[in-house]
């Protein structure tokens, strides 16, 4: 009952943070730069991890360095629920996300979300999207963005995984730019499509940069795939 109460709460205070945030983001490009802008704009997925962490006591161990700030990276994730969406947005920053079209047009949340340009692509229609994921992906690289990848597609259960992508690896090679492994267990805490929220800390592990130099995407997104699978199954057990 009182993580359910938690969650009822988390949720108001997410609602009005996503109305509000949403409504300036239409301004905000009035105002100040786009660069400037978007970081004011980002301070909102800090507030809903600071949020989860406040109200419903989801908080967050970092196991491994952060990279070189001064270059641009292709980071690739687990993807287990909506807790990492925004914290890789706070840990990366600036970073671009690949995700579905559809997310845009939620009102206010979409609307904020719109302007962190996100490589947002139309998984009714998988060639066309597969392009727009290589061309969008390697322009937002190219010009000093990081891009966060979910491998997998989709959000998978904790101790499953999917079939990964190469899509990332392409990019990575494209660009020259390295790839970041991330694994972490957040689905067991932010439970996909459950309403209460439980109470605890999310490992998250960060690899070296992978380099990709003299590799094919397919071995690269093999390298990426076992690294973080072996993480994964040494914090899910």
């Amino acid at each position: 009952m009182i993580n359910f109460l938690r969650a009822v709460l988390f949720h108001i205070v997410y609602a009005l943070s996503a109305f509000v945030f949403g409504t300036f983001s239409v301004t905000l490009y009035y105002v100040f730069p786009k660069s400037r802008a978007q970081i004011i704009i980002n301070r909102w997925n800090f507030f809903v991890v600071f949020a989860a962490k406040t109200i419903c006591g989801i908080k967050y161990q970092i196991d491994g360095e952060l990279p070189d700030n001064t270059k641009r990276y292709v980071v690739m994730a687990k993807h287990q629920s909506a807790w990492e969406t925004f914290f890789l947005q706070t840990l990366f920053e600036p970073a671009s996300t690949i995700l579905k079209h559809e997310l845009l047009k939620i009102p206010f949340f979409g609307w904020g979300l719109g302007r962190l340009d996100p490589v947002a692509i139309d998984r009714a229609n998988p060639i066309q999207a597969l392009k727009q994921v290589k061309q969008l992906g390697t322009q937002c690289v190219a010009s000093g963005r990081n891009l966060i990848v979910f491998p997998e597609g989709t959000r998978v259960e904790p101790k499953t995984a999917g079939k990964y992508a190469r899509s990332g690896a392409e990019i990575a090679l494209a660009t020259n730019a390295e790839i970041i492994p991330v694994a972490h267990n957040a689905g067991s805490y932010w439970i996909n499509k459950e309403f209460s929220k439980i109470p605890g800390t999310v490992s998250v592990i960060i690899g070296e940069p992978i380099s990709t130099e003299g590799k094919t995407s397919r071995e690269v997104t093999e390298e990426v795939r076992a690294w973080i699978e072996a993480q994964q199954e040494r914090i899910e057990s």
